[in-house]
C-alpha cells in the first residue's frame, strides 16, 4: 500500500486531472456509502472538516446525536479506472467521529482497528486472504436481474462454456489498476457462478479491498450487460456463493506463528490456540459472518458449505480446514462466512476469538477427518460436534448469549444490529413464499 501525505494528494489530484472525489465509508450492515464533493472542497475534507448527518444513514446515529465528521485515511486514495479520462473520478476511504472528535463507536471499520491495535500490542499483525464468490446474472429489458442463466459451465470451466470469462478478466484487471492484487480467479461450481481470490494481506487493507472489490465487480459487471449478485444463495438447487477466509498471524519479526516444523501439520501451538478460540465463539460469530434470512439457505449439508462446528486437515466439510501448504504459508481456512457480511465485523470478530484462544489456551477438539455431511446425529452427538446456526434466529439466540463477542463489538453495535435484524426476521415469518402456496394450497 502507498504512503500519502495531503499535499501528496493535492498534487495527483492536480497532475491527474480528477474532479470529483469520493468520500467513501462503510455502514453497519456493510454498505458501501459515499459522498462526491469536487476537488475545490478536497483539502477541507482532507483537514477532516467534513460532516454529513448519521441519522439518515440506517442503524449508525440518532436525530440528536446526527452530526458525523468523515476522517479520510489517506492512503486509500485511488482513482476509479472506469470513469471518464478527463475530469476523473478519485475515492478515498474514510474513519466516522462524532462531534466529541473520538471514533464513532457504531463505524464497522473502526472496530476493526481498535481489535488490530489490540493484536499489536501483543505483537501480532493478522493477515488474511479472502476467496470471493458470486453470480453473475442475466439482466431483463430494464437493465434489472434475472435468476436465468444460459451458461452450463462447471468447475473451473473455460470459454466457450464459460459466458462470464471475459467480465471475470475485467474483473480482475480492473482490480489491479486500483492497487488490489489477484492471486487467482475461476468459474466455480454452479453455472453463472465465479470466484476471485484477493492476494493475502494486513487485514484493514483486505477489508477496504473486499469493498473496492464488491463495488468493482457489480460495475464491470454492468458494462457486460449482466448483474454482479452477491446473495448468499440466489437459487435453491445449486451451491451458494461463500468468502472462505484464510488467516495467520505475523509476529515483529515478520514470521508466521502459526507454523510449526514439529507440530502436527505443521502447526503450532498458537495455531490450534487460534482455533479452539474461533470454535468456542463461532455461534456467536455468526450472525456476523452470516447476518441475512438468506444466509442461512446457504448452510445446509451437500453444497459444499460447512453446517457443524469441527475441524479438519484438507476435508473441506468441516468449519475450519487446515489446506496443505508448506511452511510460511501455514494458515487456517474458515469456510463459514459469505459475501453479504460486513468484512471490517467479521474480520474483527475473527481475530477478537482467535486472540481469546491464545490469552486462554483454548484447545479446539479433536480432528474429524470424516465427512461431516454423512455422519449422523449420533456420530456427531458422540464426538461434541455442534450446528452452527439454522437460521437468523438460531443466530441472535447465539449472537445474545456470547458476552465475549458482545464486548468486542460493544453495546452501540450490537443493539443496533439485533434491532435491525429482529425486524428482518419478523418481516421474513409473516411472508408466504411459492414454495409454501405450491405445496399446499390444492392439498388442504
Amino acid at each position: 500500500m502507498s504512503h500519502y501525505t495531503k499535499q501528496d494528494i493535492l498534487d495527483m489530484v492536480e497532475e491527474e486531472d480528477v474532479e470529483f472525489i469520493r468520500l467513501q465509508f462503510t455502514d453497519l450492515f456493510g454498505t458501501l456509502k459515499n459522498v462526491a464533493i469536487t476537488k475545490s472542497q478536497l483539502e477541507r475534507a482532507l483537514d477532516n472538516q467534513y460532516v454529513f448527518d448519521g441519522s439518515s444513514i440506517e442503524g449508525f446515529a440518532r436525530v440528536e446525536e446526527s452530526d458525523m465528521f468523515l476522517h479520510p485515511d489517506l492512503d486509500t486514495f485511488c482513482i476509479f479506472p472506469w470513469r471518464p479520462q478527463q475530469g476523473k473520478v478519485a475515492r478515498i476511504i474514510c474513519d466516522v467521529y462524532d462531534i466529541s472528535g473520538k471514533p464513532y463507536a457504531a463505524d464497522p471499520r473502526g472496530k476493526l482497528k481498535s481489535v488490530l491495535a489490540q493484536a499489536k500490542e501483543m505483537g501480532y499483525t493478522f493477515q488474511v486472504g479472502p476467496e470471493c464468490e458470486f453470480f453473475l446474472l442475466e439482466t431483463d429489458d430494464e437493465g434489472l436481474p434475472t435468476l436465468n442463466i444460459n451458461e452450463r459451465a462447471g468447475y473451473f470451466d473455460l470459454g466457450p462454456n464459460d459466458l462470464g470469462e471475459n467480465a471475470r478478466r475485467d474483473i480482475v484487471l480492473t482490480m489491479e489498476d486500483l492497487g488490489v492484487e489477484i492471486e487467482a480467479s475461476h468459474h466455480e461450481i454452479a453455472a453463472g457462478q465465479h470466484e476471485v481470490d484477493l492476494k493475502y494481506g494486513e487485514a484493514l487493507s483486505i477489508a477496504d479491498a473486499f469493498m473496492t472489490f464488491k463495488l468493482a465487480v457489480k460495475t464491470v459487471a454492468k458494462r457486460h450487460g449482466m448483474f454482479a449478485s452477491f446473495m448468499p444463495k440466489p437459487k435453491s438447487d445449486v451451491a451458494g456463493s461463500g468468502v472462505h477466509l484464510n488467516l495467520s498471524l505475523i509476529d515483529e519479526n515478520g514470521r508466521n506463528i502459526f507454523y510449526d516444523e514439529k507440530g502436527r501439520y505443521g502447526l503450532s501451538k498458537e495455531a490450534y490456540y487460534f482455533m479452539g478460540g474461533i470454535m468456542k465463539h463461532v455461534q456467536g460469530m455468526t450472525l456476523i459472518t452470516n447476518p441475512l434470512v438468506n444466509s442461512y439457505k446457504r448452510i445446509v449439508p451437500g453444497y459444499e458449505a460447512p453446517t457443524d462446528v469441527a475441524w479438519s486437515y484438507m476435508n473441506r466439510t468441516p468449519l475450519l480446514r487446515i489446506p496443505p501448504v508448506k511452511n510460511e504459508s501455514k494458515r487456517i481456512e474458515l469456510r463459514s462466512p459469505d459475501p453479504s457480511m460486513n468484512p471490517y465485523l467479521t474480520l474483527a470478530v475473527c481475530l477478537a476469538a482467535g486472540l481469546d484462544g491464545i490469552k486462554n489456551q483454548i484447545k479446539p477438539p479433536a480432528e474429524v477427518q470424516m465427512n461431516v455431511y454423512s455422519m449422523s446425529a449420533s456420530e456427531k452427538e458422540s464426538l461434541n460436534i455442534e450446528h452452527l446456526p439454522e437460521n437468523l434466529k438460531e443466530a441472535m439466540e447465539a449472537f445474545e448469549k456470547d458476552q465475549f463477542i458482545w464486548d468486542v463489538l460493544g453495546d452501540s453495535i450490537c443493539k443496533k444490529l439485533l434491532k435491525f435484524k429482529q425486524k428482518e426476521w419478523m418481516t421474513y415469518r409473516t411472508q408466504v413464499t411459492g414454495w409454501e402456496i405450491d405445496e399446499y394450497l390444492h392439498k388442504i
